[in-house]
């Protein structure tokens, strides 16, 4: 019985997950080409105005800047989705029977498919700005493993506040335009004083971004302080989001 039970709730998973990838893009004109579009632009006016006009010293900028784009926007996405996974959902929270951490599961996994596909369709364009495949491009999956856990783990928690608290949503926005200047994405983390740099480091997207770019780039595996880092935030928020989901859980038939 507990077979079938869990066979069921992988089956409603997937279904969702489906549903929602096909509803993003079912309506737009250029569909998933939005999705390429988007970083792409972001690159190329990031490259003008830091490595032409600013002259940035970082190496093959264009390429570097657009891993760290590639992986921020998957958080970025990630978790703006997962934002909106319960109030967006209401027939599935008030009418069916299922673990409900289900929905939210399975609109992350629609957003890691839409990443996954971004970094498939990136990856020529990557090669063609001068980076080198190499052995250590096997362990991209891993990174982007742990980077979905991360934002499982946020949307955990994200979710049901914002089904309590319905303009949390903007709380978050603010949230995620900060940690775009707090993550490198379009800087160094080498120039952060070294009296911060510790603290820097423990941002877990840093961890990420910088693994990212030590697969591509530096043709290196990610040191052990980046994986650690990114393992022990993985923890941290999947056990907080689901003390935060089980603790809003019975009252959000009544919130949705």
């Amino acid at each position: 019985m507990k077979n079938r039970s869990l066979l069921h709730s992988l089956d409603v998973m997937i279904v969702l997950a489906q549903k929602d990838f096909k509803l993003r893009y079912r309506n737009s004109v250029l569909g998933f080409l939005w999705s390429l579009l988007n970083p792409l632009a972001y690159m190329i006016i990031l490259t003008i105005v830091f490595s032409l006009l600013l002259r940035v010293s970082v190496p093959n900028f264009a390429a570097w800047v657009l891993i760290g784009l590639l992986f921020w926007r998957f958080f970025s996405l990630g978790t703006n989705q997962g934002l909106f996974s319960i109030i967006n959902n209401p027939s599935l929270v008030a009418k069916v029977y299922l673990p409900r951490y289900l929905i939210v599961l399975s609109n992350n996994l629609a957003n890691l498919f839409g990443a996954i596909l971004e970094f498939v369709v990136f990856l020529p364009l990557l090669f063609l700005l001068g980076v080198t495949p190499t052995v250590y491009l096997f362990f991209l999956p891993v990174i982007i493993l742990l980077e979905f856990l991360l934002i499982f783990g946020l949307s955990l928690s994200l979710a049901p506040l914002n089904a309590k608290y319905r303009d949390f949503y903007q709380l978050w926005d603010v949230a995620l335009q900060l940690g775009f200047f707090l993550t490198p994405i379009v800087y160094d983390s080498q120039l952060i004083p070294s009296r911060f740099r510790v603290a820097y480091l423990l941002n877990p997207m840093t961890a990420v971004i910088e693994s990212g770019r030590d697969i591509f780039l530096y043709q290196h595996l990610p040191s052990t302080f980046a994986l650690i880092i990114i393992t022990s935030a993985v923890g941290v928020l999947l056990i907080v989001g689901m003390i935060v989901f089980r603790s809003l859980e019975t009252r959000l038939a009544e919130e949705v």
